[in-house]
């Protein structure tokens, strides 16, 4: 196993947050398996120490999660308001949407810089300006340029809300390492396992995240969640169990055009970790899991009889074309005042927003791919949200 024994991993994070408290949930089992598929990947040296890394990283997060809770075990009695959840496939518009609602005063986000380091040092003080701040900017300033091509494609900031899929990571249940690596045989074992661990994990950590908020401001009540991954289309019945009275926001487009994206991002990722990418596999494994992500999303969407009330359908271009207008469609479904305070702070963001560098230009043709492959894996749903993807 060498660079990828549980094991020698799990004593490592240990070792350095002089913690041995993993607290509960599962986690050992599908780090496991996912560990014995990197040893078995034909990763370079960089890729090796990167990939390593995080995992290192996600089990010092644990630990040092757990040691908060049990010195305030009151961070477990946090309630969560039931949150609005952005969904869609990426490129979506489920930045847009999760950071305009974001900009409202009577919600709250996670992060980049939360989300990068969950659990503060356990000598932290919740008086001055935390210095994940500064961490996590410095980490966006390296990022650009060490990894331009990554950034352009995927931008993470450290003062803008981010999405929690880092948390799903954390637990090793996930399809972020599919993203990065070829992983055939825990890509395959996924698909066959209970993804509760995953989002009790997650549920903690934004409890845990709410806490620390309370904290910075006075003790103010909880507010209402903006969550927002991709990664919660193919579980959408876990997220709505675990997060009973939530909204969705489902954004839509073409998936000629979002499946070449998402195609070009895990190449980039796949190129950091290793010499040689096979391009035409990474692009058929992402065709796959898309589909198989949006099937099962169309099919836990068919059981909800109170899916009026429970799901927004808002198309990509009308999202771009009206942002503002799309947003206001939101608040009726969830019966919220769009207050002129919550407008001006969306309109101030859409200003100020951090503007995306140019992308390369690429195609699907580019990943071995064509119109005809997409639209054949996609004709249900393309049938079912003609309205929001104008075909």
């Amino acid at each position: 196993m060498g660079h990828f024994d549980v094991a020698a991993v799990m004593a490592d994070a240990q070792r350095k947050e002089s913690l041995d408290d993993w607290g509960p949930g599962e986690f050992e089992r599908p780090l496991r398996v996912l560990l014995a598929d990197y040893a078995r990947a034909e990763l370079n040296a960089i890729g090796i120490h990167i990939l390593r890394s995080g995992i290192v990283h996600s089990l010092r997060m644990r630990l040092r999660a757990q040691e908060w809770i049990r010195r305030h075990p009151e961070i477990l009695e946090e309630r969560l308001a039931p949150p609005i959840v952005v969904v869609g496939m990426m490129r979506s518009g489920t930045t847009l949407l999760q950071r305009l609602l974001a900009a409202d005063p009577r919600f709250v986000c996670a992060y980049g810089w939360e989300v990068v380091e969950v659990a503060p040092r356990l000598d932290h003080q919740f008086t001055d300006v935390d210095p994940r701040i500064a961490i996590s900017e410095a980490r966006e300033v390296k990022s650009r340029e060490l990894a331009p091509e990554l950034f352009a494609i995927h931008p993470m900031y450290a003062r803008e809300a981010e999405e929690e899929i880092v948390f799903l990571a954390d637990a090793f249940l996930s399809h972020v390492p599919e993203s990065g690596a070829h992983l055939p045989h825990y890509r395959a074992w996924l698909d066959e396992q209970d993804f509760s661990p995953a989002y009790d994990h997650l549920h903690r950590m934004l409890q845990f995240l709410q806490w620390q908020k309370r904290q910075r401001s006075s003790g103010e009540g909880p507010q209402r969640w903006v969550l927002k991954s991709p990664a919660h289309l193919g579980y959408l019945e876990l997220l709505r169990a675990r997060f009973p009275g939530l909204h969705i926001v489902h954004m839509h487009r073409d998936p000629r055009a979002t499946i070449a994206s998402g195609a070009s991002l895990n190449a980039t990722l796949h190129a950091m970790h290793a010499d040689a990418v096979d391009l035409p596999r990474v692009s058929a494994q992402w065709l796959e899991r898309m589909g198989w992500t949006n099937d099962r999303a169309m099919a836990v969407r068919d059981g909800w009889t109170d899916q009026a009330c429970l799901v927004t359908d808002i198309g990509f271009d009308d999202a771009v074309a009206d942002p503002i207008g799309q947003v206001a469609r939101v608040y009726d479904a969830v019966g919220l005042p769009l207050t002129a305070q919550a407008e001006d702070a969306m309109r101030r963001w859409l200003d100020v927003r951090p503007r995306e560098l140019p992308r390369p230009p690429y195609g699907l043709q580019d990943f071995g791919l064509h119109n005809e492959q997409v639209d054949e894996r996609f004709t249900l749903y393309n049938k079912r949200f003609r309205e929001h993807i104008g075909h």
